[in-house]
């Protein structure tokens, strides 16, 4: 082989091994690139926040129930007539409308029925076939029941058990319970939120130095929470009978307090 020969024949196997280089260079960054966060040396930390609020909304459901004939026309009028005045009573109180909502309105049918005693059967002799078998008759309709129900949040407690008893005595004829709520729980969870993360990272940095390892990037949160039910206070109160309620010494309301709980996981990277 001549030296000319010689010499083409180096500068091309001296290409071919470092375009081979780049390639393994070039793919092994690629790759290192592509390994997910769930591949790498990782581990997690759990921070648990709370946060406690005093609930600011009071919140109860009101009803006119009105019984009485088949005269549909005549029922409705006496029900609006009574919803109409318990909801004028409350704004009266300074219950705004946007916290007045009617969520309820139904009309049913009272029903008579009969408590039928089913006779023997009597049997013809000859062929021993039935010939008389007596039936009981069919509940009727006697009547209707018209509900009307109205949802009120009461926003100033000391206005509370007033406006529950005055109620009662404006039209409505039965209350449900009362519970008590935060009108915005936003900044009571993120108060919460804040301590957890706080803690998990805490916790994170304790066992990187009881590891002997430094904390990466931060890889994942995930969240969990707790939110509060609302807290019921025992307020019931019915008056079906039609007839003026006597009013009752005004309860003093407490509306106690919630606590949200918040669960943060946190998950870094090992270096």
């Amino acid at each position: 082989m001549d030296p000319k020969t010689k010499n083409v024949l180096g500068w091309a196997i001296t290409l071919a091994v470092l375009a081979v280089g780049y390639a393994a260079i070039s793919f092994s960054n690629s790759f290192g690139q592509a390994i997910p966060p769930s591949s790498m040396r990782t581990f997690s930390v759990t921070g648990q926040g709370k946060a406690i609020a005093i609930p600011d909304v009071a919140e109860f459901t009101f009803e006119a129930i009105t019984q009485g004939g088949k005269d549909i026309a005549s029922l409705q009028s006496q029900n609006t007539t009574a919803i109409n005045k318990a909801i004028a009573f409350v704004k009266s109180e300074g219950v705004a409308d946007k916290d007045i909502k009617t969520n309820y309105y139904n009309i049913s049918p009272d029903y008579k029925t009969y408590n039928c005693v089913v006779p023997p059967v009597v049997y013809n002799s000859a062929d021993s076939n039935v010939t008389s078998v007596q039936s009981c008759p069919p509940a009727s309709i006697v009547g209707y029941t018209i509900t009307q129900s109205v949802d009120v949040k009461v926003r100033d407690f000391t206005k509370i058990g007033d406006i529950m008893s005055g109620i009662v005595s404006n039209g409505a004829n039965q209350i449900g319970q009362l519970s008590f709520t935060l009108d915005d729980p936003t900044s009571i969870q993120n108060a919460a939120r804040t301590d957890a993360i706080t803690k998990a990272k805490a916790e994170a940095e304790t066992m990187a130095t009881a590891g002997g390892f430094r904390l990466g990037k931060l890889l994942s949160v995930q969240e969990g929470s707790s939110y509060p039910y609302p807290v019921y206070a025992n307020a019931m109160s019915e008056g079906l009978g039609g007839g003026a309620v006597k009013s009752a010494p005004t309860p003093t309301i407490q509306p106690g307090s919630e606590e949200v709980d918040m669960t943060e996981t946190l998950q870094y990277e090992i270096q």
